[in-house]
């Protein structure tokens, strides 16, 4: 027995040794791809080596992001192809020998195919989605969209693509925090500036990754401080010259919109100015894509925006920034009922309707100096400026009751006689507010980093500093009327006029000294030291206004009485120091960095309130450990598992033994016991994707829990309805988020199926409300566990484009107090799009979806609404210049904006007003003045193809060279 077991260790050992003696004598073949015209890399370009003799392929890849490739097979003679659409192929000859295990070809150049120019179509499906790393590469001739759109509707239709109300964009479940243009950054930390404003007709391809830090760039080593971004590649052709869009329309209900942009494109350069202003919420085209939506943006807001984007570079200078203008009015108008729970037996119930007329105004600009004197050193410089000024006007009614009235909003608010619905026994207070508050922030600041590489490749010294000043004034006008039904008859009224001053200035700076060292061959260990200070100081002046609002021109401080009780000073000093060790080990297909940050921290309060005149001092010490993993499988697959714990401290008045009753029925009081809180974050994310079917499947997996989460202890007042609330430390809060979307190709890729597959778990605890605020008060737990799917099937053809789309989404809650807030509700949609070229320059875009909610204890909430939009599009002049529009918005009037929120402490329905059914007349113009060989392209039927739209040359997802 020992002999055979001995016989077949040896066998297995020969085995592996042959095949690690095999795998040691692959050879591998390497090199860029460029565009023989504009010498730009081309990505996605299919490699492949051939044997001589019958062709055969030994071994294929595709090109990264830069052009680049690898390839490993045995030593012997081949063939090296390189293809894609629209160029001609080429064949190069290669040997590979043993004695040489690395091969670079250098660079590559494809040229175009002069056929193709003349017009041949070549019968390629655009692929929806392709995968280079941890990459993922969208083309958009791919998606079709209606003509004229902005970026915003291509993206809502781009697998795994969120974009909510507010305009936050989400690719599989992280949030994109910039928009790039070829590489260069895009407005700086705005993307709802390219989102609505980029017509889709001038982009090629969409690129989505994980864009590594300034340090992590400069110094060549991985600090796992990305952000996720967009970046959009400009259409072959277009980025040399100048190209323009006009789009101005004018619609129903008093509706318009207006959008101008301007691009010169030269070399490595790009100057952009944009200009829009509208009333029509930015909502683009309705649907975005399809598979339904509930609502829109919360009320009316009317936009106007400009600015001007600029990108230069040179060898040894790269500048870019952007300036922007923001104005926007909102007329916000909500109908709201909530309960919140003050014990396992009882509630309080709340109705209120409210007006807001807010009017903001921005004006930011962001500059960029990156200069390089040798190829050891790196200058980075970013300063910035701001400034802000919001004028705000809210109107408010609302009732409380201590059971539920059983009469919805309006029926409340419209009765004559409240006590006529509900019994004066059930009726807490009515309160009538108006207020008006005004501000001017001024904001200046930047950073500057210096990185000197020293010789050996990883090591570098690296320096940081960063300095912000920040000077703010605000002023807020109010008036309450407050009416008690469970008060005796003096106390029944009360009526507070109040005027507030808050001028705050403050100012902060830190400065950071990095040094790497390698220790081995793809190791690495990093050292830096932080120290930041900021100061503070907000002086908040209360005054009352016992006789009301009539006030003299220039006479407020005459007929205004100082409030000594509730004014306050509050003046902050921070000093922080942090001290971080980082391990990075490196290797061909494997990432690993972990380490931990040291923060002590020293802070100082000075605080003056009534008769509390106080001075509090804080030291903490705070520890922060982060791992990040990466594995890539291929160049297309792609394990990554991320670790981060975060500390975060209270604020420092919370701790203070003071009580502001500013508002009657919201007192605060402060807590001195509170703890930090420290926060674990766990992710795993996984992609593969097969360039060769088109298939691909995404995971993403990530866990969060808080220890010491502050939350609020209440204490309710049944006779006023009011609160006094107390931060206190709190424990078991977490959450559970995994997704799964997968891309699959069927029948030469004319058909395509996409899912995305989400859900999520909540764990969220509570203080249930006490008659004493210092008692150990139960806590309330909410689970609740969200699923949801989407599913959307295309047929792409020559000349239209059809698609069935469906999603669901179920939520599970479970109220360990209120068991009858217990719920299953589902929200479902299916519905269908399409888009037709007609051979007379005319498209045809529409959707329609039925969207239908179910399971709420509101019999209102439980609705079915069938949105239905189109839009005919008429391309004419000149290589199809010019395009009319006619939009119709919810055709069939059935689109309402009603949302619902549910924590331990509360639920929530709201409806808001919004903007609705309408139709639109658009005139569109383009203008393109290229340069460069080749560059102006014609315009193909339905002027879909080159400066026309996504869809390519003579259908959707063609290409025509």
């Amino acid at each position: 027995m020992k002999k055979w077991v001995m016989g077949i260790l040896l066998m297995s050992l020969m085995v592996m040794s042959a095949f690690a003696q095999s795998g040691s004598r692959r050879v591998t073949v390497s090199g860029t791809v460029l565009d023989g015209d504009d010498k730009s890399p081309v990505m996605q370009a299919t490699v492949q080596l051939l044997a001589p003799k019958d062709s055969s392929m030994v071994v294929g890849n595709v090109t990264n992001l830069d052009g680049k490739f690898s390839l490993s097979a045995r030593p012997g003679d081949y063939l090296l192809k390189i293809s894609f659409v629209g160029y001609k192929p080429v064949l190069k000859s290669v040997k590979l020998t043993s004695a040489r295990q690395r091969l670079n070809v250098g660079e590559i150049e494809l040229n175009s195919d002069a056929i193709m120019l003349e017009g041949a179509v070549i019968v390629a499906q655009a692929p929806e989605v392709t995968a280079s790393e941890d990459t993922l590469v969208y083309t958009s001739s791919a998606y079709r969209v209606p003509e004229g759109s902005a970026l915003e509707e291509l993206v809502k239709k781009l697998p795994g693509a969120e974009v909510d109300e507010n305009g936050t964009i989400t690719i599989n479940g992280k949030e994109i925090k910039k928009i790039m243009i070829d590489g260069k950054e895009f407005f700086a930390d705005d993307p709802n500036i390219a989102m609505k404003n980029l017509p889709v007709n001038i982009i090629d391809k969409i690129r989505a990754y994980d864009k590594k830090s300034d340090m992590a760039r400069v110094t060549g080593i991985d600090d796992g401080e990305e952000e996720t971004v967009l970046d959009l590649s400009v259409k072959p052709g277009m980025n040399h010259g100048w190209l323009g869009n006009a789009d101005v329309a004018a619609g129903t209900e008093d509706r318009y919109s207006g959008k101008l942009m301007v691009n010169r494109f030269w070399g490595d350069n790009q100057f952009t100015v944009i200009g829009s202003m509208n009333n029509v919420n930015d909502n683009g085209f309705p649907g975005g894509g399809g598979g339904g939506r509930w609502g829109g943006q919360n009320g009316l807001n009317a936009v106007k925006m400009g600015g001007f984007n600029f990108a230069t570079k040179s060898e040894k200078l790269e500048t870019g920034g952007s300036v922007n203008f923001n104005y926007r009015d909102a007329d916000i108008q909500s109908k709201t009922n909530s309960e919140t729970f003050i014990s396992s037996e009882t509630s309080s119930f709340k109705n209120a309707l409210t007006a807001n007329r807010n009017k903001t105004t921005n004006l930011t600009a962001d500059f960029r100096i990156e200069w390089n004197p040798d190829t050891l050193t790196t200058v980075l410089v970013r300063p910035r400026l701001t400034y802000g000024k919001t004028n705000n006007a809210s109107d408010s009614k609302s009732y409380t009751f201590n059971a539920d009235p059983e009469h919805d909003t309006d029926e409340l608010m419209n009765a004559e006689d409240l006590t006529s619905l509900v019994p004066e026994e059930n009726i807490i207070n009515t309160i009538v507010r108006n207020s008006l508050s005004k501000s001017d922030d001024v904001s200046a600041g930047g950073s500057l980093m210096l990185n000197r590489r020293l010789g050996k490749p990883g090591r570098n010294i690296n320096f940081r500093g960063t300095y912000n000043y920040t000077n703010s004034e605000s002023e807020q006008f109010s008036t309450s009327t407050t009416e008690y039904y469970q008060q005796t008859l003096e106390e029944q009224l009360e009526i507070l006029n109040r005027y507030i001053t808050t001028p705050t200035k403050s100012y902060n700076y830190s400065l950071r000294f990095t040094y790497s060292e390698p220790i081995f061959k793809g190791g690495f260990l990093q050292f830096s030291y932080n120290f930041q200070y900021s100061k503070s100081k907000t002086d908040n002046s209360t005054y009352d206004m016992p006789n009301g609002w009539t006030i003299p021109e220039g006479y407020l401080t005459d007929v205004a009485v100082f409030n000594p009780d509730l004014s306050k000073t509050a003046e902050y000093d921070y000093y922080n120091h942090q001290a971080d060790v980082q391990f990075r080990w490196i290797r061909e297909k494997m990432q690993l960095n972990v380490g931990g940050s040291f923060q002590p921290q020293n802070t100082k309060l000075s605080y003056k309130q009534g008769d509390l005149d106080t001075a509090v001092v804080r030291k903490v010490f705070n520890f922060t450990p982060t791992l990040d993993f990466r594995y890539n499988f291929s160049k297309t697959s792609q394990l990554r598992v991320n670790y981060r714990g975060r500390s975060s401290q209270p604020s420092m008045t919370d701790m203070l033994p003071i009580v502001d009753d500013t508002d009657p029925l919201d007192i605060r009081v402060g807590n001195s016991g509170l703890k930090p809180s420290f926060t674990n974050s766990l992710m795993v994310f996984y992609n593969m994707f097969n360039p060769e079917k088109q298939r691909g499947v995404m995971t993403h997996l990530r866990f969060q829990n808080v220890l010491n989460s502050i939350s609020n202890r209440r204490q309710y007042n049944e006779e006023t309805g009011g609160y006094v609330t107390m931060p206190e430390n709190i424990n078991g809060n977490w959450n559970l988020f995994g997704i799964l979307g997968t891309n699959t190709a069927l029948r030469n890729k004319k058909f395509t199926i996409n899912t995305f597959t989400m859900s999520r778990f909540n764990n969220i605890v509570s203080y249930i409300s006490d008659e004493d605020l210092m008692n150990q008060a139960d806590k309330n737990k909410t689970r609740q566990l969200t699923l949801s799917e989407r599913l959307r099937g295309t047929y792409r053809g020559d000349w239209w484009e059809f698609s069935l789309n469906g999603s669901l989404n179920y939520t599970r809650t479970r109220n360990n107090f209120q068991k009858e807030n217990n719920m299953d509700t589902y929200q479902f949609s299916y519905g269908a799009s399409t888009n037709v070229n007609l051979p007379w320059n005319m498209s045809i875009s529409t959707d329609i979806s039925q969207n239908s909610r179910r399971g709420y204890a509101d019999a209102s909430m439980n609705r079915d609404e069938l949105i239905w939009n189109a839009q005919i599009s008429q391309n004419f002049l000149k290589g199809n210049a010019a395009t009319v529009s006619i939009q119709f918005y919810d055709i069939l009037k059935n689109q309402s904006n009603v949302s619902r929120t549910i924590s331990a402490a509360m639920r929530q329905d709201t409806e808001y007003n919004a903007i609705y059914s309408y139709c639109m007349v658009h005139f569109i113009y383009r203008l393109n003045l290229f340069g460069g060989k080749g560059a102006r392209p014609e315009m193909g039927p339905g002027g879909r193809g080159g400066f026309g739209g996504p869809g390519g040359f003579g259908g959707p997802g063609r290409r025509r060279f």
